[in-house]
């Protein structure tokens, strides 16, 4: 039951969290989709449009369009021989299942191998085993300190990672303000999951001035599919928006929109 609960709780990022009395975040996973919607993701190729370069890029691009066997082909190899952003993309194909099989130890060995180059998103998902015990035993500190490897590089997953910890008091002092600058960093990176939890912020006021403006504007750029999670992420994020949208005055859901269109066409010419 309770790897049941961390399986499906883990990915919904912050969004069913909060009574008013007492502030609780669920747990943060990216766990399985169903398993007719991983047959159908793993098949698909990516655009014909998206230039041709090299193994690395084509295994990453595949990666992106959710043509997970295909990356498997192209990466597998790489890792093999020592690519460490192979390696880490190749872990966390075997933490997800997809295109290879659900295996934890594995998805730990490939992290390590990329994280002993260096690589701040294997750092990051390290962190993230450890934090969740997940092929590892749960150890806070371990969590802490792989995360703050990868955010000292700047690398969003690690900022998530620490936002969260933040948040809850796991391994730090329960900090709110600092989780929301966590979560700025990488939501200011595109993360979606970061741009989810800090709109859950900014709507009940935790570590940021209460604004539903903010809120709404965080969501709506968090509905959009980065590749990196699973779709009940992103479509829970515009459901939420709807909702949002449905019960805010006009005003503020114009403001809102347009806060999140000047925020892409910044990121597109930046």
């Amino acid at each position: 039951m309770r790897g049941l609960l961390v399986a499906v709780a883990m990915m919904l990022a912050l969004l069913a969290l909060v009574d008013f009395v007492g502030w609780q975040v669920e747990a943060f996973k990216t766990s399985g989709e169903t398993q007719k919607q991983a047959e159908s993701t793993s098949q698909r190729t990516p655009s014909a449009r998206e230039p041709l370069a090299g193994p690395l890029e084509d295994g990453l691009v595949a990666y992106k369009a959710r043509a997970f066997d295909q990356a498997v082909q192209l990466l597998k190899p790489l890792a093999e021989k020592g690519v460490p952003e192979a390696q880490e993309k190749i872990g966390r194909l075997y933490e997800r299942g997809k295109g290879l099989p659900k295996n934890f130890a594995q998805a730990e060995y490939w992290y390590r191998k990329a994280a002993a180059q260096g690589d701040a998103a294997a750092q990051a998902r390290l962190g993230f085993m450890y934090y969740l015990g997940e092929g590892v035993m749960r150890d806070p500190a371990q969590a802490a300190s792989w995360y703050a490897k990868g955010a000292a590089k700047g690398n969003p997953l690690a900022q998530v990672g620490l936002g969260f910890m933040s948040m809850e008091g796991i391994g730090t002092p329960e900090d709110f303000a600092a989780a929301a600058r966590w979560f700025a960093k990488a939501a200011n990176q595109g993360n979606a999951q970061a741009m989810q939890a800090l709109a859950a912020l900014y709507e009940h006021g935790k570590g940021v001035p209460k604004s539903d403006v903010q809120a709404l504007k965080w969501t709506i750029l968090g509905s959009d599919d980065d590749g990196e999670y699973e779709q009940e992420l992103f479509d829970r994020a515009r459901r939420r928006a709807r909702e949002m949208s449905e019960r805010m005055p006009p005003d503020q859901v114009s403001e809102a929109e347009q806060a999140a269109r000047s925020w892409r066409a910044d990121r597109v010419r930046n």
